[in-house]
């Protein structure tokens, strides 16, 4: 199944269970993924649909932690705005943290040790764990090459 079905199928279960704070959510997002179709005439690829939605998750949580710096954690917003985020973590499909990363790079640790820079480390990385059929994200990733840099 589609993420673009499986938004759909979750906007139409919120509907009929009577959330409308996950219906509104899911609309808006079926409402991006139509805008950017209509833009590109074509059909959005998978990968465009993710990189919206985590996209969202990020815009949340950085606006989650901005109103708590500024002592704002108990305004109402920051909750709604968490049920977004775990909403649509719910829906992307499941990625590496950066210590199961770091597990998952045990074969080319050394390679990643050995690299000239950061970069290139993060691209012996990224290679390997696309080569292994692993979903991570590209922050991630980076965490874990420094944390395999550092560890030498």
């Amino acid at each position: 199944m589609s993420l673009r079905d499986k938004v759909r199928e979750r906007f139409e279960e919120a509907k009929r269970a009577g959330n409308r704070e996950e219906k509104n959510l899911l609309s808006v997002i079926l409402g991006d993924i139509s805008t950017a179709e209509a833009r590109s005439g074509k059909e959005l690829p998978e990968v465009e649909v993710e990189k919206l939605l985590r996209k969202m998750v990020e815009s949340n949580a950085e606006t989650v932690t901005q109103m708590k710096s500024h002592n704002r954690g108990e305004d109402p917003r920051v909750a709604v705005l968490e049920r977004e985020i775990a909403v649509l973590k719910s829906v992307l499909p499941q990625t590496l943290d950066p210590d199961a990363i770091v597990q998952a790079l045990l074969l080319v640790r050394s390679e990643i040790i050995n690299a000239k820079s950061d970069g290139q480390a993060t691209g012996v990385a990224m290679k390997h764990l696309k080569a292994q059929g692993q979903k991570a994200q590209g922050q991630d990733v980076a965490i874990a090459v420094q944390n395999i840099r550092k560890s030498q």
